[in-house]
């Protein structure tokens, strides 16, 4: 049995960020516009530290503007609100977005309900998800927008009368990816943790979205022969090395077992350099789709 096409996420990630530089490069010739992104973190996670540096970065080399605001873990919830609703009023700022976690005496519920959806580039906002789920113009989350973007670059456009499995319910994934597979005309099933015979139902799909968390949860023979796999889990697991496991060191998985997956599928995202990449490539896009629509402008094709 020949091995699965590898959906290089990083490659394309950074066809789409070269696109949008050209995008952002003629939005100011043609309008003086140049998209603003806002990026407040609150706390000294180290994770987060590293997501909200590359995102600056990335921003910046688009050609867009970086504007990062750090707060102290012991920040009070009004203060948050306080400072997003300051960004909500500034013109210069056309998208928000605030780093996950927060600290705990932080509701993020509360935190993504004060920012304007209109610049909420992360997609949370209720209205935005309200938008996906009736089919309406909004700001789509980034990771299932990347996954979508993904699917058509392997299967086209039309995604038509394919069964499509998504494995995970969260708001941030499971269920704007569901949304969007609808809308695509997918017949869409929705599995987690209580989904009876789970093996049995990821072995009808033609597209499978594994987005539970569970390192290697999907195993090779729960796939459908030529099925499109995209692994939206990155789990941290000892080093497959005895000695560097002894010394605390650690590796990257997906959701799927991939050396398993990838002698049965058609094509799979690998973990790490599958959907990762897209995530920040889909921000950048937001941001300008967010700037284009608060100014009037018709939103280039990405």
């Amino acid at each position: 049995m020949s091995q699965a096409r590898i959906i290089d996420g990083k490659a394309f990630a950074q066809r789409l960020r070269d696109r949008l530089s050209l995008q952002v490069a003629a939005l100011g010739e043609a309008h003086g516009l140049q998209p603003g992104l806002a990026v407040v973190l609150v706390g000294e996670n180290p994770a987060s530290q590293v997501y909200v540096r590359n995102k600056g970065q990335a921003t910046v080399a688009s050609g867009m503007r970086s504007f990062e605001h750090r707060l102290p873990d012991t920040t009070d919830q009004r203060t948050l609100i306080d400072l997003v609703e300051r960004l909500n009023r500034d013109p210069a700022v056309n998208g928000i977005l605030v780093q996950l976690p927060l600290p705990p005496q932080i509701d993020p519920a509360a935190v993504i309900a004060a920012i304007d959806p209109d610049k909420d580039v992360d997609g949370f906002h209720v209205e935005n998800a309200g938008r996906l789920a009736l089919g309406l113009p909004g700001l789509v989350p980034c990771t299932p927008l990347g996954c979508m973007m993904l699917l058509n670059d392997v299967l086209g456009d039309d995604l038509s009368g394919r069964r499509a499995l998504v494995l995970g319910r969260s708001s941030i994934v499971g269920k704007p990816m569901a949304s969007l597979l609808l809308a695509a005309s997918c017949t869409v099933t929705t599995a987690h943790s209580r989904t009876r015979d789970l093996a049995d139902e990821c072995r009808r799909a033609d597209i499978l979205v594994a987005a539970v968390g569970r390192p290697e949860m999907v195993r090779g023979d729960w796939i459908k022969p030529g099925a499109t796999v995209i692994d939206v889990g990155i789990n941290r697991v000892p080093s497959l090395d005895p000695l560097a496991a002894s010394e605390g060191r650690t590796r990257l998985v997906g959701d799927v077992a991939f050396a398993e997956a990838a002698r049965v599928a058609g094509a799979i995202t690998p973990v790490p350099g599958g959907v990762g990449p897209m995530t920040i490539a889909c921000l950048l896009l937001n941001t300008l789709t967010a700037t284009c629509r608060q100014n009037g402008v018709t939103v280039p094709a990405p």
